[in-house]
């Protein structure tokens, strides 16, 4: 009785171990999923990368010969409404660095040990705001016709799969392609499998891409997903003939005055970047980013991104269709972030981890946030308009 039992656990583990072959066998990415699991600031450099050179003549914030210390000291909310100093949020969520900028000069600034503004780390999805100011100047200048062109115009290698046939540069642009994708939503084994895990670990976009099926028709159903905004960038990589570090490097990152290098991380060497979330910078730089869209799309009298551009991409109309989060009724809206309650017109671009850029041209405030986990909530608006001495109070 004993041996049978024994030998009936060695077959099931025998299975088990020969199902789990054959999973890694179809999706190799699955081993570097367990591996390094949830990626964090440094996880990017397991894949090649590619450069984006700073500027020639770099610009230069002013940093104020004293800090506002006191921001350390207002309440603020965290993703439990729990009221805390700040200077407590910065330590629940694990944060890395936060600096704030008002009027071109750096007001505040807090480092952990080991980062400064000139760190070079991955910001995640913040990556996909960069698509769309790149999307915008690729429009600028004629390298893509329009937004409602057929995304099979820019990537016929794409013909052979029916799901692609109806979608739109508008449809990736809103998330609303209607292809298939998981989150990492609905537990441990779900997250492991997910396409959100795919897509960040695969040596090979295309070749998944490539397989995507349509669980919605074009158009009509918003979500969430990397997908989207990969397709957007083949398409970008396609129209404009230069790869995503290139195009980024000559049209956006030495125009504004970057001072260091920045990267996109490649699911292989002279592959496709992982535009949905391996974009690297320092803060410093990214603040420029801010800069710019604080000045609509100008630098120091050169339009490097169209204004009309910049000024849709960051003033949503409500559409109901794109869910809301938090209490400042956040919504997507080309790829950026868009408080919709109260005084609004700030906006933010957004990464895993808590990894934020926040402008807010109502105080003219630029504010950056690097963390290993993020607090929640939104405080932004609050620091924001405390050091500008605007009055603001959280919704009830």
């Amino acid at each position: 009785m004993i041996k049978k039992i024994g030998y009936g656990l060695a077959l099931l583990l025998s299975l088990f171990v020969l199902v789990l072959c054959m999973l890694f066998i179809r999706r190799p990415e699955l081993i570097r999923v367990l591996r390094y699991q949830t990626p964090a600031a440094e996880t990017y450099k397991i894949y090649p990368q590619s450069l984006v050179n700073p500027a020639d003549t770099p610009f230069h914030f002013v940093k104020a010969e004293r800090m506002r210390e006191d921001l350390d000291t207002i309440m603020v909310f965290d993703r439990d409404n729990k009221s805390m100093p700040f200077k407590d949020y910065l330590e629940a969520g694990k944060v890395n660095l936060f600096m704030v900028i008002r009027n071109d000069t750096v007001i505040y600034q807090k480092f952990k040990p080991g980062y400064s503004d000139t760190s070079l780390t991955t910001l995640f999805s913040v990556a996909k705001s960069m698509v769309s100011m790149m999307l915008g100047q690729a429009i600028e200048e004629g390298k893509i016709k329009s937004l409602d062109d057929r995304l099979l115009v820019y990537v016929p290698e794409l013909k052979k799969n029916p799901a692609f046939e109806r979608i739109t540069l508008r449809n990736l642009m809103e998330m609303k392609s209607g292809l298939e994708f998981s989150g990492l939503e609905g537990g441990l084994v779900a997250a492991f499998l997910s396409d959100e895990a795919k897509y960040y670990y695969t040596e090979d976009l295309k070749k998944e891409l490539s397989k995507l099926r349509a669980d919605h028709p074009p158009g009509k159903v918003w979500k969430y997903k990397s997908v989207d905004v990969l397709l957007l960038s083949w398409a970008l990589e396609q129209a404009t003939g230069k790869n995503t570090a290139s195009y980024f490097q000559d049209n956006i990152w030495k125009k504004i005055g970057a001072a260091h290098p920045a990267s996109w991380g490649l699911d292989h060497i002279n592959g496709l970047a992982n535009t949905a979330s391996r974009f690297q910078a320092t803060a410093i730089d990214l603040a420029k980013i801010g800069r710019l869209y604080l000045n609509k799309g100008n630098y120091n009298g050169h339009q490097v991104v169209p204004e009309e551009w910049v000024t849709h991409s960051v003033h949503a109309n409500a559409d109901p269709a794109v869910p809301v989060k938090g209490w400042q009724k956040t919504r997507q809206n080309y790829l950026w972030w868009l408080p919709q309650e109260g005084i609004n017109g700030d906006f933010a671009a957004e990464g895993m981890r808590g990894q934020r850029l926040y402008v807010d041209p109502l105080t003219h405030t630029i504010i950056v946030q690097l963390a290993l986990k993020g607090a929640g909530d939104y405080p932004y608006r609050k620091i924001s308009r405390y050091l500008s001495g605007v009055p603001f109070t959280y919704p009830k």
